[in-house]
């Protein structure tokens, strides 16, 4: 699998956009799950398949590659002016890993009827607090640091099968670490959720980056922090766990990108 690494976002003077060139791709995870960040003009709009991204203040964008995404696409970028572009990117497909986690407690894996709602109010307030705003510039200010050392148990769309049974795919990087441990920010942002006890997750917080970017910390034990609180790369921010569906304590970070769940290891300082 090729990975392209280009780190730039803020550290290179930029070329100086003309007629020709409406749109510099500058940083890219080309395979699936992963990322462009490209630059254009101020308040142009970029569109990838369904996807609709207005640029920032500076003309900066994040496109998200979904977890099926493959094969050759075009990055559109569309100029306020009514100017049109197209700029084509391979994205390498990538094999996923098939894990069979045992030992679960069923509720968490068949839920009974009597959760349903509870299940369905808890994942659109998740929604909600993913719907992240342009204004922060975390982003693409700071290279992003691990929440938390320990062995990397679970990776991103892995097909998982709990006591057998097949459910969607693993969306975050799993770090196994002992309850208590301290977990960090791996860039700096604003939180957005802090709940101590949902149905899957258990305890969870989001933080927004900006740029539609944010990461989800999962299973928690401990929160350390409360929705509006804006924080620093490397701030604790919470304690790992075991709550919710886990079979140990362990951090679930996930990333999700203008509403696409994305791999959180390609965001991470290579």
């Amino acid at each position: 699998m090729r990975i392209v690494l280009i780190f730039m976002v803020l550290f290179t003077p930029f070329p100086t956009l003309s007629a020709t060139n409406l749109m510099d791709v500058i940083q890219t995870q080309p395979v699936s799950g992963g990322y462009a960040v490209v630059r254009t003009r101020p308040g142009s709009e970029i569109r990838f398949l369904e996807q609709r991204i207005e640029s920032d203040a500076q003309g900066f964008a994040a496109v998200p590659f979904g977890r099926d995404v493959a094969g050759m696409h075009d990055i559109v970028v569309h100029l306020k002016d009514g100017t049109v572009q197209a700029h084509p990117i391979w994205i390498e497909s990538r094999h996923y890993e098939v894990q069979r986690v045992e030992g679960v407690d069923m509720s968490r894996v068949t839920p009974p009827d009597s959760v349903t709602e509870r299940i369905q109010r808890e994942a659109a307030l998740v929604w909600r607090a993913r719907a992240a705003g342009l204004e922060l510039p975390n982003w693409r200010s700071e290279s992003f640091v691990r929440p938390v050392e320990g062995p990397v148990t679970g990776v991103y769309g892995s097909e998982r099968y709990y006591n057998g049974i097949p459910r969607s795919p693993h969306w975050g990087i799993d770090y196994a670490a002992p309850k208590g441990t301290a977990v960090k920010a791996p860039a700096g942002g604003t939180v957005v959720l802090a709940e101590p006890d949902l149905y899957y997750s258990g305890g969870t917080i989001v933080v927004d980056h900006g740029g539609g970017l944010t990461s989800s910390f999962l299973h928690l034990s401990r929160l350390l922090v409360r929705p509006g609180d804006v924080i620093a790369q490397g701030d604790i921010i919470a304690e790992v766990g075991s709550t919710g569906r886990s079979t140990g304590p362990h951090l679930d970070w996930r990333m999700n990108l203008h509403g696409e769940r994305v791999d959180a290891a390609l965001w991470l300082n290579p």
